[in-house]
């Protein structure tokens, strides 16, 4: 059987722009709902929503169907959560809060088997279609990606340090936390801050790296297309549902 293939680290590798969806509903229906809209990539979000791990294995298997790619943003860059994603069957990771190149070398390390890296090995996973890729331990690395989050005035500065690991495939740029950071709590696209997002987009991109970014703003969307961004999330299936509602109540409501 063979190892299978990772269509969003192939397409950032060859710089086509791919757009995505966050997925915060923690539901499997809800990502099945949504596989079949046309993104190129789900955001299957555990930081920021109640999300555990066979919620994100039932996911994965609810978009395992659909020309979309399913990526995983852990709740915290660690070797454990990284393992049990891996062994489930996820091939692309989003790293929160990555400080610095020894952080970004960490993760990339929790994706590796050694003696490169630091990943558990167990034989019969998801991962390996149950122990059926054979070549598995020692080709998994070819389809797996690894995405870095920046999101603090620190992590900016060394942007170029921490871009520049090896092994990590891209950055993504969080809005709402370097707002925060840098005295905009709240905000997530101040004039005095937009500059160091298109700024960060051009850096990533003059490393050899795909530049992410989430806005559900649609010129900035764009406007971060237009500068280089590789992967781009332009809205949150929360947010969504949340305003639809709003919408369609606003309609019947007085």
């Amino acid at each position: 059987m063979e190892l299978p293939v990772n269509a969003f680290k192939r397409a950032i590798m060859a710089a086509k722009p791919q757009i995505g969806l966050w997925c915060s509903l923690s539901s499997s229906y809800a990502v099945e709902a949504v596989a079949s809209a046309g993104f190129d990539w789900l955001l299957l979000d555990m930081e920021h929503s109640p999300n555990e791990l066979p919620m994100v294995l039932a996911q994965l298997q609810a978009a395992a169907p659909y020309a979309t790619s399913a990526i995983v943003r852990p709740p915290w860059n660690d070797f454990v959560n990284t393992k049990r994603l891996l062994d489930v069957g996820a091939q692309t990771l989003l790293f929160p809060y990555v400080q610095s190149e020894a952080e970004a070398a960490s993760a990339v390390s929790s994706m590796r088997y050694p003696p490169v890296g630091v990943r558990g090995v167990a034989g019969t996973t998801r991962a390996s279609r149950f122990g059926r890729i054979k070549d598995y331990a020692q080709r998994a690395h070819e389809e797996l990606c690894a995405l870095v989050q920046v999101e603090t005035r620190e992590s900016l500065e060394r942007l170029e340090s921490i871009a520049n690991v090896d092994g990590v495939d891209g950055v993504f740029i969080g809005p709402a936390d370097l707002h925060a950071s840098l005295g905009y709590p709240g905000e997530v696209a101040h004039p005095a801050v937009w500059p160091l997002i298109e700024d960060a987009i051009r850096r990533i991109r003059a490393c050899g790296k795909a530049p992410g970014i989430l806005t559900g703003d649609e010129t900035l969307a764009r406007r971060s297309l237009e500068l280089g961004a590789l992967f781009v999330a332009v809205g949150v299936d929360v947010g969504l549902l949340a305003r639809g509602a709003d919408s369609l109540a606003a309609k019947f409501k007085r």
